[in-house]
């Protein structure tokens, strides 16, 4: 069993006010992937869960900055021309969004404070397969599966009296 450990260290967080999620391994395109963690990295916890699903219900796309030849283009991006509606990506990073508020909840971080403050994704292992072709042949066929790691951090309180 491998021992998976976080891009972002321990010296980089303050273990009191930060909390950490990842999935592993999932069937996911780590392009799409990178894509939307590239977007939601900076949002606050409730706006960044509300994208992910307005992209599920592909109501708001999500700018292709790096893997965008002969992407459409997209209304309503800012500082990018070319947009998709990443489904399964979007859904995946949801989840293990929902499984960092969880810690957090878990250490008694208050979840309406909670920034994104590290989300990445990079490829994983290779699933090989092969694909019948005529005359005998065979041609590969690999999936890459993908690894997502999302980092929250408790922002500190608005001193605003109402």
């Amino acid at each position: 069993m491998p021992k998976w450990g976080y891009s972002i260290t321990e010296e980089e967080l303050d273990p009191e006010k930060t909390v950490r999620a990842s999935g592993r391994e999932l069937r996911v395109s780590p392009k799409s992937a990178r894509e939307v963690c590239k977007t939601i990295k900076g949002m606050m916890l409730t706006r960044a869960k509300r994208y992910l699903k307005d992209v599920m219900a592909k109501k708001k796309p999500v700018p292709f900055r790096r893997f965008k030849k002969k992407g459409g283009h997209r209304r309503g991006l800012e500082k990018a021309y070319a947009g998709r509606y990443p489904v399964k990506a979007a859904k995946h990073v949801l989840k293990i969004l929902e499984g960092a508020e969880a810690n957090a909840e878990y250490k008694g971080l208050d979840t309406e404070r909670l920034r994104i403050i590290h989300a990445s994704a990079y490829p994983g292992m290779k699933i090989k397969g092969y694909m019948q072709r005529a005359f005998g042949r065979t041609s590969p066929k690999f999936e890459t599966l993908c690894h997502i790691e999302v980092a929250l951090e408790e922002q500190p309180e608005t001193g605003e009296a109402a």
